[in-house]
């Protein structure tokens, strides 16, 4: 379904949303005849905290294979601080093909010229974010584990939604641990993207990209790799072919 089909689904149904109290049969999507979707990608998260060299370290990812988007999500550092930081990334971004999102701060993704912003349920409205940065910019919204909240944000002009987190993290306080099933609801009813997030690693990324997943965001398990980030997107897109 398209981004217009989508606001026209929802405008049909307003009194009606999906009721996330309601448990998700987890053979939904087993009843519909599965649609052609573009293999998962990967989607890279920064660490919550990053040096001069960090760039370094993004660079050996991308030599481990093709990364879809990238995210820079820093929490309480000054703006200024972020913008500083982002600029070597963002070229190198750019030099890759990789997306270059900023988390949070639809403010800071016009200031440095981001490719886009992902925003959590607290950070703004994704129509806010359009007329900001314009119809080409990749707005990104979490949804947790909410039916509810995707539908909100597909109405609203989201670029993809995020669900999670499927499994324990520690890269940030976990309050909603959806089923992978919610990923192949979204995916057999609407076109918008999902990416799927929250202690994904190459050993168990596979069955949310099974689950319909468009995309499986990783942070921790990239940088903390044994073998180097290289090796652990290498890794990734083995996992993801399969």
């Amino acid at each position: 379904m398209t981004r217009g089909g989508l606001r026209h689904y929802i405008s049909g149904m307003t009194d009606d949303l999906p009721d996330d109290d309601l448990r998700l049969d987890p053979d939904f999507a087993h009843r519909f005849e599965a649609q052609q979707r573009p293999a998962c990608q990967l989607y890279l998260i920064s660490p919550p905290a990053i040096d001069a060299g960090f760039r370094d370290s993004l660079a050996r990812a991308f030599d481990g294979g093709p990364v879809a988007a990238f995210q820079l999500r820093l929490k309480g550092i000054d703006e200024h601080r972020i913008a500083a930081a982002a600029e070597p990334i963002q070229r190198l971004c750019a030099e890759a093909g990789c997306a270059f999102i900023v988390n949070d701060s639809m403010g800071l993704a016009k200031r440095i010229g981001a490719d886009g912003v992902h925003l959590g349920q607290e950070d703004g409205d994704p129509r806010d974010a359009r007329a900001l940065l314009g119809p080409t910019a990749q707005i990104g919204v979490t949804c947790h584990d909410s039916r509810h909240l995707a539908m909100e944000a597909g109405e609203a002009g989201a670029d993809y939604v995020a669900f999670g987190s499927f499994y324990p993290t520690t890269t940030k306080e976990v309050r909603h641990r959806p089923e992978p099933s919610i990923l192949g609801w979204w995916s057999t009813l609407f076109e918008l993207p999902s990416v799927a997030i929250g202690g994904i690693t190459p050993d168990n990324c596979g069955p949310l990209a099974a689950a319909g997943a468009d995309f499986v965001a990783a942070s921790g398990s990239v940088w903390n790799h044994p073998d180097g980030p290289d090796a652990a997107v290498r890794a990734f897109v083995a996992a993801l072919a399969r």
